[in-house]
């Protein structure tokens, strides 16, 4: 397996271009089951997670052919409607693929999914939309078995917002018979692109961007072309880096209002931040001030970047706390942290972070993706060298950031590892 070997301390200064968000793909590609011709992905992001959904998409005829970042997917070939485990194992997002093939081709077969190590993260949510569209579901033999018909548009709320559950629904619904209504939609900007997306392809959807999403089924879609989104994960990550090396780092082709959770705990931590329509620079304090977070739902603190702030914490004069409200027990990269001299104790769904003077390098162990950027950046301000193995779970999600952190001024390397 491969390793980053980082060596601490450099601060960090220049530009960084953030590649396209993985979320908005791994939403966007499902989509095109829904209409036979062929689509362009623009900007799409060269990730592992992408790879497995495009590895998906093929095993059901889709024919997918990528040039740099433009991916294009020609659907005219469709021929099975199967999800099977060897792919859905190593992604949940493939739960995607369940509403559009009940939609089209009236019946799916779908895997329960894998993904993250950390936490359940159940798809009844998704299975119970799609019974109020009028499907027949069963579950045997770690299979979701699907059957419909036509789908009727329904009412479907949802007790927790969902971004995964709000896709698949929009997606069943836009060829489902007459109206459906959804309401306790997730607001997250991949899912607003996904409905901008659907309405590209000839779907009539109200309500984009609120909580209260109104869908009047169509006979038919057709293909279309996108720009994806910038991936906002991404780019407060590198947000972070900069406020936690020192330095000043400008982020560019990203959409600062979906930062704004982030930048606006930045400045609280003492950072400076400015930005225009597509650029973000951020300057770091001198002193880095302790700021408590808690993660919620869009337009809140994202939990993806929960693991990030807890690195930035461990330096901050202080005390702080980080708080998860959506996923109680995603602290997996707590005990590394504390290997690298970090002073933090876990509370239920809370860390307890008192900052330290110094973090010292050491070698540690990736286990999700999140955890695995925190650990990235507490070695980028550790005194000393610090590795970090099962970097596969970083390449789910970020685009060559050890070129990018380099480019940056960082002392990273990655190099063929071992197993931890």
């Amino acid at each position: 397996m491969d390793k980053f070997v980082i060596r601490g301390g450099n601060p960090l200064h220049g530009t960084v271009r953030i590649s396209g968000a993985k979320n908005a793909s791994l939403a966007l590609m499902p989509a095109t089951l829904l209409a036979s011709g062929t689509f362009e992905l623009r900007n799409t992001p060269i990730l592992r997670d992408v790879n497995t959904m495009a590895v998906l998409l093929r095993s059901m005829g889709i024919a997918s052919e990528r040039k740099e970042h433009t991916l294009t997917l020609d659907t005219s070939g469709i021929n099975n409607f199967e999800a099977p485990y060897e792919h859905v194992k190593k992604m949940r997002a493939s739960v995607y693929v369940l509403g559009p093939l009940i939609a089209r081709y009236g019946r799916a077969k779908v895997s329960l999914p894998g993904g993250c190590a950390w936490g359940p993260r159940p798809v009844n949510l998704h299975i119970e939309a799609m019974r109020r569209l009028g499907a027949d579901i069963e579950l045997r033999e770690g299979y979701i078995f699907a059957h419909a018909e036509k789908l009727i548009g329904a009412r479907i709320h949802f007790d927790v917002s969902s971004v995964g559950a709000t896709g698949n629904a929009m997606m069943a619904a836009v060829l489902a018979r007459g109206t459906t209504l959804i309401e306790n939609a997730a607001i997250e900007p991949e899912i607003t692109q996904l409905a901008e997306f659907l309405v590209s392809m000839g779907a009539t959807i109200g309500g984009i961007g609120t909580n209260r999403i109104e869908i009047e089924g169509v006979q038919e879609l057709h293909p279309t072309e996108v720009d994806t989104i910038p991936d906002r994960i991404e780019a407060g990550t590198f947000l972070v880096a900069a406020a936690l090396c020192g330095g000043t780092a400008t982020l560019t082709h990203v959409i600062p209002d979906h930062l704004a959770a982030v930048t606006a705990k930045l400045e609280d931590a003492g950072a400076k931040v400015t930005a225009d329509q597509t650029t973000v620079t951020v300057t770091a304090p001198s002193t880095i001030t302790s700021v408590d977070v808690t993660a919620h739902i869009y337009p809140g603190f994202p939990t993806d970047m929960q693991a990030q702030w807890t690195a930035l914490m461990s330096v901050a004069a202080g005390t702080s706390v980080v708080t998860d409200s959506i996923y109680f027990d995603r602290f997996k990269h707590i005990p590394e942290m504390i290997r690298l001299g970090a002073d933090i104790e876990v509370k239920d769904n809370a860390a307890i972070i008192r900052g330290v003077q110094r973090l010292t390098g050491a070698k540690v162990m990736s286990t999700d993706l999140r955890a695995s950027a925190s650990l990235i950046l507490a070695g980028l301000v550790a005194e000393g060298t610090t590795e970090v193995l099962r970097v596969y779970h970083l390449d789910r999600g970020y685009e060559a950031i050890e070129k990018k952190l380099s480019l940056l001024g960082a002392d990273i390397q990655r190099v063929a590892g071992e197993e931890f």
